[in-house]
Order: structure tokens, then C-alpha cells, then sequence
């Protein structure tokens, strides 16, 4: 759907109206604007003005915000601020209704992501049409993020260049394009392999993008918001009823191999965390699934 706002005017009354009216500092309404900036262009990369933004709109822009590894605070900071431009819109009559009436801000304690069981993950590759180019793509796509634990800002800037198929690993670039060696399944590379034989090497590449792994129908690379659809809808039409993101499957990844022994370091390592206590946030939730399974399970817990 097109822009209807004149986007560079309402961001200027916009900041006016912050510093003059609300009396904000000017550091506090330029962080406020950049707020603002960091919606409206995800707002256009997915085609949707926003005017016309809906409740739904809004709440995937909030989960793009965790996928891209933004903390809770700062989530909630740039809530926060969403939040104020769109009861300007609506004070200023730009818009009839304000869709942020309802957005949540993330929790600032210890959050327990959703995780999904083998089940539900081979559920929802059973969903894949495999019939369309795309299928073949996109089970490729859940195989390598759940098999090696991938951000999805790592998935999509995968190169061809960095899958070592006979070495069974792959490079990828996480934050601050520090590099790191994952391993990555036989079954993943299997479907890869399937991919770039069966798909990929059939297409025409856009320039730029010649070494990129996963591509769209267009030859280019895919955008994180695509690859969320893809999750998402997946999720949806396997009956699986969490709230499901690519960075389900990455959390998935690590409770899985913590539940089966591996050590913290090494999944702390293969998921290129900085610290161990980032890592640590899974002991929590095995822990917690434990206690949950005494609960359930013990007789003295039992209710009749």
C-alpha cells in the first residue's frame, strides 16, 4: 500500500511537537524520532504505510525488534516511543483510530522464550508445499536455523562461499561481523544441497547476491521480515499455538542440546554469545520445565 503521509513533514511537526508541546529534552525527542525512524522503514519494506498501520502491523514490528537481538529495555524504550507518535497522529487527526492502544512492552524480567518440541518442528516442514520452487527453499531454511542455531540476520546473509559441505560446518557473521565456525547437520545439508541443485542454480541472480545462499524469487537476498512470514505461517498451519519466530527455532536449537547433555560452553560458542550468562538464560529453562514436570507429575501434586 503507498506512503499517504508526507512522512518528512509529519517527522518534523512531529519533533516540534515533542520539544515545544511535551517539553522533552532535545536528546530525549531525537531518540524519540529515531524511534520513529526504525518503524517507518520497516513499515515500507513491508509495502505498509504508516497511516494505515494495523495492531498486527505493530506487534511484528515488536518481534522483529528481539530478532534482531535488541534488548527488552531498549524494546520497551522504543515501544514507548511508537507509542507517542501514534497518539500524535492521532491528536493531529492523521489517523481515526491510535493501533498502539493495546501494544505491550516486553517484560523487563527474566524472559522464558517459547521452545518448540522435535515434533512441532517436523510438523510444521510437513506444512512446506513442497510443489512451489519455494518449498524447497524454505525447508532447507527451517533445517539450517533449527540445526545450527542461527540469528536470523545470519541466516539470510549466508554465503554459498561459507557452507564447507564436506567439513560438515559452515561460517557465519554474527554482531559486530564477528565471524564463527557452526557445526551444521547431514540433514541440513542435505536439503541445501537439494536447494541450490533443484532451485538455485535455475535462477537468474541479481548483482550483489551471487554468493548469497537463500535467495527470493527475484534472484536477491531475503529479507529478515520474509523470513519471519515464513516461520510465522508455517507455524500457524501446522496448529502449532506459541508464539513462534525464526529465533524460536535458535532457542529451540540450544534448550534442545542442553536437555541432551551438551555443555554450556560449547552452545554458548555455537550460538555466538558473548557471555555465559546470556547462554545461561537455558539452565533456567530446563530448570524450570523440571520443577513444571514435578508439578505435573508427582503425586503430592496431584489434584483430584
Amino acid at each position: 500500500m503507498p506512503q499517504l503521509l508526507d512522512l518528512a513533514q509529519v517527522k518534523r511537526r512531529y519533533l516540534a511537537y515533542l520539544k515545544v508541546e511535551k517539553a522533552l529534552s532535545a536528546n530525549t525527542a531525537e531518540a524519540y524520532a529515531d524511534d520513529v525512524e526504525k518503524l517507518t522503514r520497516y513499515l515500507s519494506s513491508a509495502g505498509i504505510g504508516a497511516d494505515s498501520a494495523t495492531h498486527a502491523d505493530l506487534e511484528q514490528f515488536v518481534c522483529t525488534l528481539h530478532d534482531l537481538g535488541i534488548q527488552p529495555r531498549s524494546q520497551a524504550r522504543i515501544i514507548s516511543g511508537v507509542k507517542s507518535f501514534y497518539k500524535f497522529l492521532k491528536l493531529e487527526g492523521y489517523i481515526a483510530t491510535n493501533p498502539t492502544r493495546l501494544l505491550q512492552a516486553p517484560h523487563l524480567g527474566r524472559h522464558l522464550p517459547d521452545v518448540l518440541t522435535v515434533q512441532e518442528i517436523d510438523a510444521m516442514i510437513a506444512c512446506i508445499d513442497m510443489s512451489k520452487p519455494e518449498g524447497r527453499r524454505n525447508r532447507a531454511i527451517i533445517e539450517t536455523l533449527y540445526g545450527c542455531g542461527l540469528r536470523v540476520s545470519e541466516l539470510v546473509g549466508l554465503k554459498l562461499s561459507q557452507v564447507y559441505a564436506s567439513e560438515e560446518y559452515i561460517v557465519v557473521e554474527g554482531k559486530g561481523n564477528k565471524q564463527r565456525a557452526v557445526p551444521i547437520s547431514a540433514v541440513a545439508l542435505e536439503e541445501i544441497a537439494l536447494y541450490v541443485e533443484q532451485v538455485r542454480s535455475h535462477q537468474v541472480v541479481k548483482r550483489g547476491s551471487e554468493d548469497i545462499l537463500f535467495l527470493n524469487r527475484r534472484g536477491a537476498m531475503l529479507t529478515r521480515v520474509m523470513v519471519f512470514y515464513i516461520i510465522k505461517q508455517l507455524a500457524e498451519l501446522a496448529g502449532v499455538r506459541k508464539t513462534v519466530s525464526p529465533h524460536t527455532l535458535r532457542h529451540s536449537f540450544a534448550t534442545h542440546l542442553l536437555e541432551g547433555g551438551a555443555n554450556l560452553r560449547a552452545i554458548q560458542q555455537m550460538l555466538g554469545h558473548e557471555s555465559i550468562a546470556t547462554t545461561e538464560i537455558y539452565v533456567h529453562i530446563d530448570r524450570t520445565r523440571l520443577r513444571q514436570e514435578i508439578l505435573d507429575h508427582h503425586p503430592r501434586n496431584r489434584r483430584s
